[in-house]
């Protein structure tokens, strides 16, 4: 059975006064990080979780801390609050419905220090397997998430040699004569 991968680091340190509490409470789930100066550095050794797991009562002082905005974390939480059993103490976030970037992309369109955050990841496996390597990376601006992965790059190479999946084309021929209808 082969593992696979996904070592990623966010290159820019997120400073704490751009981050809701909300934020900071599943970005620090979501990915390993340290304080950074003024700020978090996030990274995942093995891969950003899509599961994660929170208290009751640090999500809801998470939620009453972070100021009342329209944000992609906060809208994610508060429906799954909702759905969730009242009489649970531990609740498992979700978070397959929704995507990282767009929690950093909110932190950008409030921050006065950062313009865009950039990811990269790196794909390996515990196997030497032709799909388990290889990369991306991911731009977040105010405006936009933009992301290539090496199979992205790959196939715009492909594209500029004029080659389809690594194979040449065939040659024309120039036998012009039509093939009559299979009878039915």
């Amino acid at each position: 059975m082969a593992d696979y991968f996904e070592q990623t680091v966010v290159q820019q340190t997120i400073p704490t006064a751009d981050m809701t509490p909300l934020e900071r409470l599943l970005l620090s789930r979501i990915f390993d990080c340290e304080p950074d100066g003024d700020g978090w550095y996030f990274s995942a050794e093995q891969s950003p979780s899509s599961m994660i797991l929170v208290t009751r009562a640090e999500l809801k002082n998470a939620l009453a801390s972070s100021p009342d905005i329209d944000s992609a974390a906060h809208l994610h939480v508060t429906e799954q609050l909702a759905a969730s059993d009242a009489e649970a103490t531990e609740i498992d976030l979700d978070l397959s419905g929704t995507s990282w970037e767009f929690f950093f992309q909110d932190i950008v369109k409030r921050s006065a220090t950062l313009a865009y955050v950039s990811v990269v990841a790196a794909f390996t496996c515990s196997k030497m397997r032709p799909d388990g390597f290889g990369g991306m990376a991911v731009l977040i601006t105010r405006d936009a998430i933009v992301g290539k992965s090496t199979n992205d790059l790959l196939e715009d190479f492909l594209a500029e040699a004029e080659l389809s999946g690594g194979v040449e084309p065939e040659a024309e021929t120039t036998n012009t004569a039509a093939v009559p209808p299979a009878s039915e």
